[in-house]
């Protein structure tokens, strides 16, 4: 218990330190100024090419999505999820230690053996089939879903509300991802931080008030036009439609795309989604009280 407890210890410390020198030093691979850059980019072309023009700048929630930013790419971490996913990496290395194996003895091949650039390609594609696929599950299992409420709780689209989301989701998603990521191996720092910069620049604009598709790019990469419809408060199926987090080409091939017309003017949000709390505290109890009042 002890090894537990100070890899619990040096997380706390490590991600506070990691954080203080993320706000005072800027460099290239700044993962804080980095997200502000692409944040208040996106914001700008909202403003400069609005798609719903009678949308304010400020809309609605706008300030609740806000503190979910920081609270959801910085505090949460700091709070727990490095310290959670560290101690679980070693929980689960040691499980397997007991039967004299590794991750590396599950490793289908090491990316690191490919050029850069095919490793880079590989841990992306990997990743965002993985991420669809959980993604999926977010709506089907009821479990899941009270937590995913939050995020289609939002009821005006802009770039913003990419960032409104339950705690528990990055859970679940790099729990899943972690085994076949472990299995593949292998790959650099810069590798994922270039994906996961990309992956925030394609989330922000799915959810922008921007009325653009792509072109025929529209067919791989998630867009917003294409987005506004997985929001969309009438489905025509049970489940939802258009999970793709950064590609649209799974949606394509295994038939849950779904686009009938213009979505802009859509209503967004869920079934009795009046009832869903309106403040940030109580959406983060609602999964385990789902009867939590609404009005506060």
């Amino acid at each position: 218990m002890n090894k537990y407890f100070n890899i619990i210890k040096e997380s706390y410390s490590g991600y506070f330190n990691y954080l203080l020198d993320e706000i005072t030093r800027f460099y290239w691979e700044n993962y804080f100024y980095g997200l502000l850059i692409i944040s208040f980019t996106v914001w700008g072309l909202e403003i400069l090419f609005p798609w719903r023009k009678n949308q304010k700048i400020f809309r609605k929630d706008f300030w609740l999505d806000t503190f979910y930013l920081f609270f959801n790419f910085f505090l949460l971490n700091l709070i727990a999820l490095i310290a959670l996913s560290n101690t679980a990496e070693a929980i689960f290395n040691d499980f397997l230690g007991i039967f004299n194996l590794s991750v590396a003895d599950f490793q289908l091949f090491n990316a690191s053996k490919l050029p850069w650039y095919w490793g880079l390609l590989i841990f992306f594609f990997v990743a965002d089939f993985i991420q669809w696929g959980t993604h999926i599950l977010l709506h089907r299992v009821p479990f899941l879903w009270n937590f995913h409420k939050t995020h289609h709780s939002v009821k005006e689209m802009a770039f913003a509300a990419h960032f409104r989301y339950h705690w528990m989701e990055p859970i679940v998603y790099k729990s899943i991802l972690y085994i076949p990521i472990a299995i593949i191996g292998g790959f650099t720092i810069e590798s994922v931080a270039i994906v996961h910069f990309f992956n925030i620049t394609i989330g922000h604009l799915n959810h922008a008030n921007i009325g653009w598709d792509y072109g025929p790019l529209k067919y791989i990469f998630n867009n917003p036009k294409m987005h506004i419809w997985h929001h969309s408060k009438k489905m025509p199926n049970k489940y939802g439609v258009n999970f793709g987090i950064t590609l649209s080409v799974w949606d394509y091939i295994f038939k849950t795309n779904y686009i009938p017309h213009d979505g802009r003017d859509i209503e967004l949000g869920f079934d009795e989604d009046e009832k869903f709390p309106k403040k940030f505290v109580n959406q983060e109890l609602y999964p385990w009280n789902s009867k939590a009042d609404s009005e506060n």
